[in-house]
């Protein structure tokens, strides 16, 4: 049974740097394209980043090009997602998810596996 697991979430000022993790058990992370997304209560969840899964060739939605940056290491199983220059508007509940395929990657369906979330939250 494959699992996502995310950590490292956390209160932080404006300006300030988190670095969340997604570790994959039960699979091996080199074999999906790996995305973050994002969701605040009552919304819509949001593409983030996401690295495909042969090349690692990186995606990001515009409001966060230049500040967030995904990466994995499959040695460890693991994925994360290092964001500096943090702001308000980035306080949301981050969710990691694992694809086999490399298509629309900013189509949340297209996700088979998803972890619990990690919330995330930049105060002004």
């Amino acid at each position: 049974q494959v699992q996502l697991v995310e950590s490292g979430g956390g209160l932080v000022q404006a300006g300030g740097s988190l670095r969340v993790s997604c570790v994959v058990s039960g699979s091996t992370l080199s074999i999906y394209t790996m995305g973050w997304f994002r969701q605040a209560p009552g919304k819509d969840r949001e593409f983030v980043a996401a690295i495909t899964r042969i090349f690692g060739n990186t995606y990001y939605v515009d409001s966060v090009k230049g500040r967030f940056t995904i990466s994995r290491d499959n040695a460890k199983n693991t994925l994360y997602l290092q964001m500096n220059n943090l702001k308000p508007e980035d306080t949301d509940a981050y969710y990691c998810a694992a694809r086999h395929d490399s298509g629309q990657l900013q189509r949340s369906a297209d996700y088979r596996y998803w972890g619990q979330g990690t919330q995330v939250t930049v105060s002004s």
